[in-house]
């Protein structure tokens, strides 16, 4: 097993990483950028070392600096989280050449599979069912046109380098093509580095559903089932769930024998997650592998008992896969919620500030993966992602009452939150009846505002409390990450001594 291990990531998701090597008895060294000096995750680790300037492509994309920490710090393998160069074959193959391991796919895999068009030209030999569309990018963009024609309004631009929403434009009719091809070019070119689109078939109320799977060297796989991830605001998941309520034990097990068959003929390795579309008809269209953990990796830890960051340690270090496929149950219904520090008065573009104050939901079935704390700064560079609400039950509607009950404990000040617009998410109607489609949020929250009511006694109060703890808290905001100091909560009391004496 490993000794030393390097987090090539941030925020939540370092948090996460860091706390399972923690419990593995591996040393976890976290990197950093001028923006997350003080950040939780620096503060977490065993050690830290500063890679370079708040952008990223200067800090945490910067494959130099992150390939040398590993090995000044002696790191015996790099985990990259998710974002960043979780997806970077370039940075896999760098790895390998360094004698660094890179705990996720081989490079060869990472290659094929982050290569959408590649990808779906290999599924399509296999005979796993594929959306219709194109078998490869074109540099022309007038030619697109006759590739429309063929596939059929509406049509899906999306990115052949990468996923997460970068670069997706739906569109309905020609004369709305040419600018959604330039659109989804630029931001492709700028999320990955690459400005390669595709066209594919848009599926009109389909149901994002995902397994997610775990492969070892030794040629061993099982899927440890599903997430529905249907809850998207512009093509980014917000809200996901395991089991999905659309799913029966038989169509369960068909599309999960597909995603094995899926990561067999890939040659892939570690966890990473199959990606399907449901149509109202319940047919199944593969739609991508993502090679790395999955943000909503928790619903399924929680569903099946399993620790999927360990697992991807303990692959990683050579060990095989410790149980088989019938050996794997789901227990239960989880339901996550991404909290992202957004103003959903403002187009919901990203909120970057100070958090004042923070006061984290707790209780029975609650998990929070969380990369903020009060008095934190929540920088402009970087995903505004901020921690995941996690929680289980053993049935559905007990979750989606525990998760209504999560949010209303949950108070962040200072910053805004989604944390609202999540509440009426869970309470609507069609969410609560599992009737979710990809269009749920267009077609029944489009015009989403918080409601206008008085502040609470209660929020009052704690926003008179995260004021008053401002200059007891001063000296934080100059924390140096370098040489790493271990966080103490005795640095927030401010001035204090032992004893009454003089």
């Amino acid at each position: 097993m490993f000794k030393k291990i390097l987090i090539a990531n941030r925020g939540e998701i370092a948090v996460r990483i860091i706390k399972a090597c923690q419990e593995m008895d591996i040393t976890a060294v976290a990197v950093y950028s001028d923006a997350d000096r003080s950040s939780l995750h620096v503060q977490t680790a065993d050690e830290a070392v500063y890679v370079g300037a708040a952008p990223a492509k200067e800090s945490y994309l910067n494959i130099d600096r992150i390939i040398q920490a590993g090995k000044d710090t002696g790191s015996e393998a790099i985990h990259p989280g998710y974002g960043f160069l979780a997806e970077n074959a370039e940075f896999v193959q760098r790895c390998e050449q360094e004698n660094i391991v890179f705990i996720g796919p081989n490079s060869k895999a990472m290659k094929l599979v982050g290569d959408k068009i590649r990808s779906r030209q290999t599924m399509e030999k296999a005979g796993i069912p594929i959306i219709p569309g194109m078998k490869s990018a074109l540099k022309d963009i007038s030619k697109y046109k006759s590739e429309a024609e063929k596939i059929g309004y509406p049509v899906m631009i999306k990115a052949s380098a990468g996923g997460g929403g970068k670069g997706m434009r739906i569109v309905y009719k020609e004369a709305d093509l040419k600018p959604a091809l330039e659109a989804g070019k630029r931001e492709a070119k700028a999320a990955f580095g690459n400005d390669s689109v595709y066209l594919e078939k848009y599926i009109e109320e389909p149901r994002h559903i995902e397994f997610q799977v775990l492969a070892d060297n030794f040629g061993n796989t099982v899927h440890i089932f599903e997430r529905e991830c249907s809850i998207q605001r512009r093509h980014q998941k917000i809200v996901e769930e395991s089991p999905s309520p659309a799913l029966e034990t038989e169509l369960r097990e068909k599309m999960g024998a597909i995603a094995r068959k899926v990561i067999n003929v890939t040659g892939y390795n570690n966890a990473g997650t199959v990606e399907f579309l449901l149509d109202k008809d319940k047919k199944f269209y593969f739609l991508e592998v993502n090679a790395r953990l999955q943000v909503e990796h928790p619903v399924t830890e929680l569903i099946s008992g399993i620790d999927l960051v360990h697992q991807q340690i303990e692959i990683a270090a050579g060990q095989k896969l410790a149980f088989k496929q019938k050996e794997l149950q789901q227990k239960g219904h989880a339901i996550e919620c991404r909290i992202y520090a957004e103003d959903p008065t403002n187009n919901f573009l990203p909120s970057p500030g100070k958090i004042l104050f923070l006061k984290e939901p707790a209780g029975p079935g609650v998990r929070h993966d969380c990369g903020i704390h009060s008095d934190c700064d929540v920088p402009v560079y970087y995903d505004p992602i901020l921690a995941k609400l996690i929680v289980w039950a053993a049935d559905r509607d007990k979750a989606c009452r525990r998760m209504k009950k999560a949010l209303d404990d949950y108070v962040v000040l200072g910053i805004k939150t989604n944390i609202g617009f999540l509440k009426d998410v869970i309470a609507h109607p069609l969410f609560k009846a599992g009737k979710t489609t990809t269009d749920f949020i267009k077609d029944n929250l489009p015009d989403w505002h918080p409601p206008e009511k008085p502040q609470s006694l209660k929020e009052l109060a704690l926003a008179v409390a995260a004021f008053n703890s401002q200059d007891t808290n001063k000296q934080r905001r100059g924390y140096e990450a370098e040489p790493k100091e271990t966080f103490s909560p005795w640095n927030k009391l401010g001035k204090w001594s032992i004893g009454g004496g003089k």
